[in-house]
Order: C-alpha cells, then structure tokens, then sequence
C-alpha cells in the first residue's frame, strides 16, 4: 500500500492561514431584512480564488443573494468521487459587548484566530480548499474526483445541501467528509432533530373574567409537562449513547400569544411553542411524532376545551457510519499518520449538511475538522493554527488513501 504522507508537505500553511483571515472578515451572517445581508460576497471570493488555481468552478444560486460553491479535482483516471463540504454562513456574532476581539477581524494572538466562523466553519473550509491545493501541487497522480461543496445556509434550514442534492450533484458521491469543529475526532455518529410547531386555541377573554374564555397557557403547560416526561421516557429506553450521549426534546420557543401584543390583562386566544428534538440509534421519528399526538389525545379526554395541532418542520434522521468503512478506514489512517496520535472516535451531538447526504443518497459521511467541538455559536469564537494545519493535512491525507487505494 503505497505510502502518501509527502502530499501533506505541500500544504502552504501561512497561505492557508491567510486565506482563512480573508473569508472570516467577510461578514456573512445571513439577514433577510438587510440588503447584502447574505453569502455573496464570501462565495465570490472564494470562487475566484479557486478558478485562479486552476479548479472546474460552478457557481449555483439557490435564492437570490445565497449562492452555491461547487469545485472539482479531477484525477488522470476515472475512479471514485469523495466529496469536502463545509459551509459560507455563520451566525449571529450577537452582542458585541460580550466580545474580547472584533468578530469580523480574524485577529491571531499566538497560535489562535478569533473571529465568527474561525471555527465554524470558514476554518474548515479554506481547510478543504487548501488540502485540494495540495494534491494538485504535489502532481501526485490519482484517480477520480475531489469535489469541494462549499454551499450557503447551513445554519439554517440547508437550503444550499438540498438545492446541491436537487441538481444532481451529490448522484456519483462515494463518500464525504463533512468539514465541522470536532477537535480532528472521528465522527462516525450524527443526532438526529425533528423541529416541531404546537399550536393551543383558547378564547380570548379579560383577565378579571377568565372563566369567559378558555386560556391556552394551562394546556401549553400540562403538553410541556407530558412531553418532559416522554424526554426520561426515552433516556430509560434507549440510555446513553456512547459517542451521542442522550436524547433530548426541547421547548425552545414559546410565545403566547401566538400573534400580535400581549397585554398582562388579557387571556391570550393562542399559544405557539417549539420544539428542538434531537434523537439517537433505537429512535424512530414517526413513533416520536406519534408519542406526542397520544399524549394530545390524552390530555383530550381530560379536558373538553383542549385543541392543538402539531407540525413536524424538519427532520433530520440521525446517522451512523461503521468503523469498517471505506471511508472511516482512510480517514483513520490519515489522522494517525499526520498526528502521531491513535484517533478519537467520536459523535456530532447535532445535525450537519451530512446528514441529507446520507438520508437522501445514502452518502457515507464523517464528520472531522479543527475547532473545539462547544465553541461555535460563541462570544470570542476562534480555532487554534496548529490544529487547522492539521486538519488540512488529513483532508489531503484523507483523499489521496480514499481515491487510489483499493478499499
């Protein structure tokens, strides 16, 4: 088995690392009140950057403002295609009192980048571009296809992954490594999430004279109370996941009334709730979605005024990619290789893009990157140099084993 380390010396980490502070200071926080407020800009910068190095360039856009990147390797012999992705968009950089370093500055103090998206996951990106790179600067020959997904909206509802399985591209994927903040761990396990809306009706009435009306807020709370149980329910059946840990089910939004001014005098006519259900191995959703409408029969029978709906809004099977695949195999070999270290098998405690991967196309999928897996989402998000070199490296490592070996 041929050996291919010398490809990850071809790994120009203070380009990489430059690149990175290019697209971090590019803010790309998605707002649809606010003109410009989108991935544009970060996706034609990349895009040019990668056509000046010679890659197949395409660029799709989605929605106006939210386009797709999508880039090809191609080997001197046909083979199979392994597919990078990791996404434009970030979040919210949120109050900016709580901020130490300018979240759009990719400021570098010591051996650590600060700036939303350092880690997740603009690191990991340029992570992907730059292990690219490197194989087309070794001429190391190798079959079939790098393919690099760059695609908009991961943060939100993945319209970018969905639009880039709609067309097609996804159709010859054999494998993909999905480019998340996972301390260059393993993941061979992804959640699973249902997004739910629960709607109550009541009658609006005064607030002196509730008996007038039928208030919603009691039958939010006893659903709240029933599904709290069904959480435990749950965690007894399935216990505790090794790489997963727990089950969970979430109210996270709670609004009541569900529209227009609340006033501390009135009985609402509606309250609305989500839910952020995230669910593992032994799990089924539509035993899940069935579970919540018995405990709204129940609560029913005992009370005459109750009336609400569910809607399922997403749903996000979770996944599992075995040990012995081809792909986990080469991945392995590479974290080893370029650590020194023996790899840490781990699992992502929330959705990816990778997740439709597989439910769609039946992808193989791991999840590695550099980032602290808990940091995302945070004040003062950064990534550590030494750690995304590294993971630039078992990206190259990762394609060179995965296209020219035999497994």
């Amino acid at each position: 088995m041929k050996n291919y380390r010398h490809v990850a010396d071809y790994v120009n980490s203070e380009e990489l690392i430059q690149f990175t502070q290019d697209i971090v200071r590019i803010n790309s926080v998605y707002d649809p009140d606010k003109e410009g407020a989108n991935e544009t800009a970060v996706a034609s910068f990349i895009a040019e950057f990668l056509k000046k190095e010679g890659f197949e360039v395409h660029i799709e856009e989605v929605v106006p403002g939210r386009p797709n990147v999508i880039a090809f390797l191609r080997g001197t012999q046909p083979g199979k295609t392994i597919l990078f992705e990791g996404h434009t968009d970030v979040v919210t950089a949120g109050d900016l009192k709580q901020w130490k370093y300018d979240p759009f500055g990719a400021e570098i103090v010591g051996d650590r980048m600060y700036g939303r998206g350092t880690c997740d996951t603009k690191g990991n990106v340029a992570a992907a571009i730059f292990a690219a790179k490197a194989v087309k600067d070794s001429k190391e020959e190798f079959k079939g296809n790098i393919l690099l997904c760059i695609p908009c909206d991961e943060e939100g509802m993945m319209i970018g992954i969905k639009d880039f399985i709609k067309r097609g591209w996804a159709d010859h994927v054999d494998a993909a490594v999905i480019c998340e903040p996972e301390e260059n761990h393993i993941c061979i396990f992804q959640k699973g999430a249902m997004r739910a809306e629960i709607r109550v009706f009541g009658k609006q009435s005064h607030g002196a004279m509730p008996l007038t009306g039928i208030n919603p807020n009691w039958r939010l709370a006893k659903i709240i109370c029933e599904l709290e149980k069904l959480e435990q329910s749950e965690k007894d059946r399935v216990g505790c996941h090794e790489y997963l840990k727990w089950p969970s089910i979430t109210p996270t939004i709670i609004t009541s009334p569900a529209k227009g001014e609340a006033q501390i005098n009135v009985v609402p006519g509606e309250a609305y709730m989500t839910l952020d259900i995230r669910t593992i191995p032994g799990q089924d959703h539509q035993v899940l979605k069935q579970q919540i409408l018995d405990i709204y029969e129940k609560l029913a029978k005992e009370d005459p005024d109750f009336k609400a709906t569910l809607e399922i809004i997403e749903e996000r099977p979770w996944t599992e990619t075995p040990k012995d695949a081809p792909i986990t195999k080469v991945v392995y070999r590479a974290v080893e290789e370029i650590t020194g270290k023996e790899p840490v098998w781990q699992g992502v405690p929330g959705a990816t893009d990778g997740t439709f991967l597989h439910k769609e196309k039946g992808i193989p999928v791991i999840v590695i990157g550099a980032g602290d897996t808990y940091i995302p989402h945070h004040a003062d998000e950064y990534v550590d140099l030494p750690e995304l070199i590294e993971t630039t490296k078992i990206y190259a490592l990762t394609s060179m084993y995965f296209l020219n070996e035999d497994c």
